[in-house]
Protein backbone atom coordinates (compact mmCIF):
# COMPACT_ATOMS: atom_id res chain seq x y z
CA UNK A 1 0.00 0.00 0.00
CA UNK A 2 1.14 3.64 -0.37
CA UNK A 3 3.15 5.19 2.44
CA UNK A 4 1.00 6.57 5.26
CA UNK A 5 1.71 9.36 7.72
CA UNK A 6 2.25 8.79 11.43
CA UNK A 7 -0.64 10.79 12.87
CA UNK A 8 -3.46 8.25 12.78
CA UNK A 9 -1.00 5.41 13.42
CA UNK A 10 0.15 6.96 16.71
CA UNK A 11 -3.29 8.21 17.77
CA UNK A 12 -4.61 4.65 17.39
CA UNK A 13 -1.71 3.39 19.49
CA UNK A 14 -2.41 5.95 22.21
CA UNK A 15 -6.12 5.21 22.22
CA UNK A 16 -5.66 1.44 22.39
CA UNK A 17 -2.71 1.19 24.79
CA UNK A 18 0.10 -0.07 22.59
CA UNK A 19 3.11 1.51 20.89
CA UNK A 20 4.21 1.57 17.27
CA UNK A 21 7.74 0.29 16.76
CA UNK A 22 9.94 2.79 14.90
CA UNK A 23 13.08 1.27 13.42
CA UNK A 24 16.12 2.99 11.95
CA UNK A 25 17.26 1.64 8.58
CA UNK A 26 20.70 2.11 7.05
CA UNK A 27 20.25 0.30 3.74
CA UNK A 28 17.82 -1.55 1.47
CA UNK A 29 18.31 -4.82 3.33
CA UNK A 30 17.24 -3.33 6.66
CA UNK A 31 14.18 -1.76 5.03
CA UNK A 32 13.21 -5.17 3.61
CA UNK A 33 13.78 -6.82 6.99
CA UNK A 34 11.65 -4.30 8.90
CA UNK A 35 8.74 -4.52 6.48
CA UNK A 36 8.96 -8.33 6.35
CA UNK A 37 8.73 -8.40 10.15
CA UNK A 38 5.72 -6.08 10.09
CA UNK A 39 4.04 -8.27 7.49
CA UNK A 40 4.61 -11.44 9.49
CA UNK A 41 3.19 -10.10 12.78
CA UNK A 42 0.61 -7.81 11.10
CA UNK A 43 1.90 -4.60 12.64
CA UNK A 44 1.91 -0.97 11.51
CA UNK A 45 5.49 0.25 11.31
CA UNK A 46 7.63 3.38 11.09
CA UNK A 47 10.96 3.29 9.25
CA UNK A 48 13.37 6.06 10.17
CA UNK A 49 16.57 7.66 8.97
CA UNK A 50 18.78 10.06 10.91
CA UNK A 51 20.67 13.04 9.46
CA UNK A 52 23.92 11.03 9.29
CA UNK A 53 22.20 8.22 7.40
CA UNK A 54 20.72 10.78 5.01
CA UNK A 55 24.16 12.34 4.57
CA UNK A 56 25.47 8.88 3.65
CA UNK A 57 22.71 7.99 1.19
CA UNK A 58 20.41 11.04 0.60
CA UNK A 59 16.82 11.53 1.66
CA UNK A 60 15.59 10.97 -1.90
CA UNK A 61 17.30 7.57 -2.09
CA UNK A 62 15.95 6.29 1.21
CA UNK A 63 12.45 7.63 0.51
CA UNK A 64 12.45 5.84 -2.85
CA UNK A 65 13.55 2.53 -1.32
CA UNK A 66 10.96 2.63 1.46
CA UNK A 67 8.20 3.76 -0.92
CA UNK A 68 8.95 0.90 -3.33
CA UNK A 69 8.96 -1.71 -0.56
CA UNK A 70 5.90 -0.28 1.19
CA UNK A 71 3.84 -0.43 -1.99
CA UNK A 72 4.32 -4.21 -2.01
CA UNK A 73 3.26 -4.54 1.63
CA UNK A 74 -0.17 -5.19 3.10
CA UNK A 75 0.56 -3.31 6.36
CA UNK A 76 0.79 0.47 6.94
CA UNK A 77 4.35 1.81 6.55
CA UNK A 78 5.39 5.34 7.50
CA UNK A 79 8.67 7.00 6.40
CA UNK A 80 10.00 9.21 9.20
CA UNK A 81 12.89 11.61 9.67
CA UNK A 82 14.47 10.80 13.04
CA UNK A 83 16.21 13.58 14.99
CA UNK A 84 15.82 16.15 12.23
CA UNK A 85 18.68 18.55 12.87
CA UNK A 86 17.20 21.59 11.14
CA UNK A 87 14.06 23.10 9.66
CA UNK A 88 15.76 22.92 6.26
CA UNK A 89 16.32 19.16 6.51
CA UNK A 90 12.68 18.62 7.46
CA UNK A 91 11.59 20.63 4.41
CA UNK A 92 13.94 18.57 2.19
CA UNK A 93 12.64 15.26 3.51
CA UNK A 94 9.01 16.29 3.02
CA UNK A 95 9.80 17.35 -0.56
CA UNK A 96 11.40 13.96 -1.21
CA UNK A 97 8.45 11.93 0.04
CA UNK A 98 8.85 11.42 3.79
CA UNK A 99 5.43 11.10 5.42
CA UNK A 100 6.47 12.15 8.93
CA UNK A 101 9.31 14.27 10.33
CA UNK A 102 10.97 15.00 13.64
CA UNK A 103 12.52 18.34 14.46
CA UNK A 104 14.94 17.99 17.36
CA UNK A 105 15.46 21.34 19.03
CA UNK A 106 16.15 19.75 22.42
CA UNK A 107 19.73 21.02 22.45
CA UNK A 108 18.40 24.60 22.26
CA UNK A 109 17.00 26.75 25.04
CA UNK A 110 13.32 26.14 25.78
CA UNK A 111 11.99 29.16 23.87
CA UNK A 112 14.30 28.47 20.91
CA UNK A 113 13.11 24.85 20.82
CA UNK A 114 9.53 26.13 20.73
CA UNK A 115 10.37 28.53 17.88
CA UNK A 116 12.05 26.01 15.56
CA UNK A 117 9.41 23.38 16.32
CA UNK A 118 6.53 25.77 15.65
CA UNK A 119 8.11 26.88 12.36
CA UNK A 120 8.52 23.26 11.27
CA UNK A 121 4.98 22.36 12.34
CA UNK A 122 3.48 25.23 10.38
CA UNK A 123 5.30 24.20 7.20
CA UNK A 124 4.72 20.46 7.60
CA UNK A 125 1.03 20.76 8.48
CA UNK A 126 0.47 22.87 5.37
CA UNK A 127 1.75 19.83 3.46
CA UNK A 128 -0.31 17.38 5.50
CA UNK A 129 2.73 15.96 7.32
CA UNK A 130 2.79 15.35 11.12
CA UNK A 131 5.72 16.42 13.30
CA UNK A 132 7.50 14.90 16.30
CA UNK A 133 9.60 17.06 18.61
CA UNK A 134 11.78 16.43 21.65
CA UNK A 135 11.74 18.13 25.04
CA UNK A 136 14.46 17.41 27.56
CA UNK A 137 17.66 15.70 26.51
CA UNK A 138 18.03 11.97 25.96
CA UNK A 139 21.51 10.86 27.00
CA UNK A 140 24.15 9.12 24.90
CA UNK A 141 25.12 9.85 21.30
CA UNK A 142 22.83 10.19 18.30
CA UNK A 143 24.70 11.21 15.13
CA UNK A 144 26.84 14.24 16.05
CA UNK A 145 24.82 15.21 19.11
CA UNK A 146 26.25 13.85 22.35
CA UNK A 147 24.56 14.40 25.71
CA UNK A 148 26.59 13.35 28.72
CA UNK A 149 23.99 14.20 31.36
CA UNK A 150 20.30 13.46 31.14
CA UNK A 151 18.08 16.49 31.54
CA UNK A 152 14.65 15.03 32.16
CA UNK A 153 11.52 16.47 30.59
CA UNK A 154 9.74 18.92 32.89
CA UNK A 155 6.04 18.12 33.22
CA UNK A 156 4.82 21.73 33.18
CA UNK A 157 7.12 22.63 30.30
CA UNK A 158 5.72 19.71 28.32
CA UNK A 159 2.20 21.16 28.58
CA UNK A 160 3.37 24.61 27.51
CA UNK A 161 5.50 23.22 24.69
CA UNK A 162 2.67 21.20 23.16
CA UNK A 163 0.24 24.13 23.41
CA UNK A 164 2.63 26.62 21.81
CA UNK A 165 3.96 24.43 19.00
CA UNK A 166 0.97 22.36 17.87
CA UNK A 167 3.30 19.37 17.53
CA UNK A 168 1.75 15.94 16.87
CA UNK A 169 3.95 13.73 19.07
CA UNK A 170 6.54 14.38 21.75
CA UNK A 171 9.75 12.54 22.60
CA UNK A 172 10.44 12.80 26.31
CA UNK A 173 13.57 12.27 28.39
CA UNK A 174 13.09 9.94 31.36
CA UNK A 175 16.57 8.40 31.65
CA UNK A 176 16.99 6.51 28.40
CA UNK A 177 20.10 6.97 26.26
CA UNK A 178 21.05 6.50 22.63
CA UNK A 179 23.32 3.54 21.97
CA UNK A 180 23.84 0.68 24.41
CA UNK A 181 24.01 1.18 28.17
CA UNK A 182 27.20 0.75 30.21
CA UNK A 183 25.14 -0.02 33.30
CA UNK A 184 21.50 -0.69 34.10
CA UNK A 185 19.44 2.39 33.20
CA UNK A 186 17.22 3.88 35.89
CA UNK A 187 14.09 5.15 34.21
CA UNK A 188 11.90 7.82 35.81
CA UNK A 189 8.65 6.08 34.90
CA UNK A 190 6.61 8.11 37.38
CA UNK A 191 7.57 11.20 35.40
CA UNK A 192 6.34 9.46 32.26
CA UNK A 193 3.02 8.71 33.94
CA UNK A 194 2.67 12.34 35.02
CA UNK A 195 3.37 13.67 31.54
CA UNK A 196 0.92 11.20 29.99
CA UNK A 197 -1.82 12.54 32.30
CA UNK A 198 -1.43 16.17 31.23
CA UNK A 199 -0.33 15.92 27.57
CA UNK A 200 -2.95 14.79 25.07
CA UNK A 201 -0.67 13.86 22.15
CA UNK A 202 1.24 10.57 21.68
CA UNK A 203 4.52 10.28 23.61
CA UNK A 204 7.72 8.81 22.18
CA UNK A 205 10.51 6.83 23.87
CA UNK A 206 13.96 7.19 22.33
CA UNK A 207 17.02 5.13 23.19
CA UNK A 208 15.22 1.80 23.64
CA UNK A 209 18.06 -0.41 22.36
CA UNK A 210 19.37 -2.31 25.35
CA UNK A 211 16.32 -1.72 27.56
CA UNK A 212 14.71 -4.95 28.74
CA UNK A 213 11.45 -6.12 27.22
CA UNK A 214 9.74 -5.69 30.59
CA UNK A 215 10.88 -2.08 30.92
CA UNK A 216 9.74 -1.22 27.40
CA UNK A 217 6.36 -2.87 28.03
CA UNK A 218 5.96 -0.96 31.30
CA UNK A 219 6.69 2.35 29.56
CA UNK A 220 4.09 1.51 26.92
CA UNK A 221 1.52 0.72 29.63
CA UNK A 222 2.23 4.14 31.16
CA UNK A 223 1.53 6.06 27.97
CA UNK A 224 4.31 5.66 25.39
CA UNK A 225 2.84 5.37 21.87
CA UNK A 226 6.04 5.09 19.80
CA UNK A 227 9.31 3.36 20.67
CA UNK A 228 12.53 3.94 18.70
CA UNK A 229 15.06 1.19 18.04
CA UNK A 230 18.32 1.83 16.20
CA UNK A 231 21.61 0.59 17.65
CA UNK A 232 20.53 -3.01 18.21
CA UNK A 233 19.43 -3.32 14.58
CA UNK A 234 22.87 -2.22 13.40
CA UNK A 235 24.50 -4.74 15.72
CA UNK A 236 22.23 -7.59 14.59
CA UNK A 237 22.90 -6.86 10.92
CA UNK A 238 26.66 -6.57 11.38
CA UNK A 239 27.00 -9.58 13.66
CA UNK A 240 25.18 -11.75 11.12
CA UNK A 241 27.71 -10.73 8.48
CA UNK A 242 30.64 -11.38 10.82
CA UNK A 243 29.28 -14.84 11.61
CA UNK A 244 28.94 -15.70 7.94
CA UNK A 245 32.47 -14.50 7.22
CA UNK A 246 33.85 -16.55 10.10
CA UNK A 247 32.02 -19.68 8.93
CA UNK A 248 32.65 -19.17 5.21
CA UNK A 249 35.49 -16.67 4.67
CA UNK A 250 35.50 -17.31 0.94
CA UNK A 251 32.01 -15.76 0.62
CA UNK A 252 32.35 -12.82 -1.75
CA UNK A 253 28.79 -12.13 -2.91
CA UNK A 254 27.38 -9.07 -1.06
CA UNK A 255 23.91 -10.58 -1.41
CA UNK A 256 24.91 -13.46 0.84
CA UNK A 257 25.81 -11.02 3.61
CA UNK A 258 22.63 -9.08 2.92
CA UNK A 259 20.44 -12.18 3.27
CA UNK A 260 21.77 -13.17 6.68
CA UNK A 261 21.54 -9.56 7.79
CA UNK A 262 17.90 -9.39 6.69
CA UNK A 263 17.01 -12.51 8.65
CA UNK A 264 18.74 -11.31 11.83
CA UNK A 265 17.10 -7.88 11.72
CA UNK A 266 13.70 -9.36 10.90
CA UNK A 267 13.77 -11.64 13.93
CA UNK A 268 14.80 -8.78 16.22
CA UNK A 269 12.14 -6.43 14.87
CA UNK A 270 9.39 -9.04 15.24
CA UNK A 271 10.33 -9.48 18.90
CA UNK A 272 10.31 -5.75 19.56
CA UNK A 273 6.95 -5.31 17.84
CA UNK A 274 5.44 -7.94 20.13
CA UNK A 275 6.93 -6.20 23.17
CA UNK A 276 5.40 -2.89 22.01
CA UNK A 277 2.05 -4.64 21.56
CA UNK A 278 1.59 -3.47 17.97
CA UNK A 279 1.47 -7.00 16.52
CA UNK A 280 -1.94 -7.71 15.03
CA UNK A 281 -2.77 -3.99 14.95
CA UNK A 282 -2.29 -3.38 11.21
CA UNK A 283 -5.40 -1.91 9.62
Amino acid sequence: MPLVDSKEMLLNARKNGYAVGAFNAENMEMVKAIIAAAEEVKAPVMIQTTPSTIKYGSSATYAAIVKAEAEKASVPVCMHLDHGSSYELAVECIANGYTSVMIDGSKEQFEDNIAVTKKTVEYAHAKGIPVEAELGKVGGKEDDLEVKDDIYTNVDEAVTFVEKTGVDSLAIAIGTAHGFYKGTPILDKERLSEIAKVVSIPLVLHGASGISDAEVADCVSRGISKVNFATELRVAFTDAGKKLYKEAPDTFDPKAYGKVGIQAVKELVMNRMKVCGCDGKAE
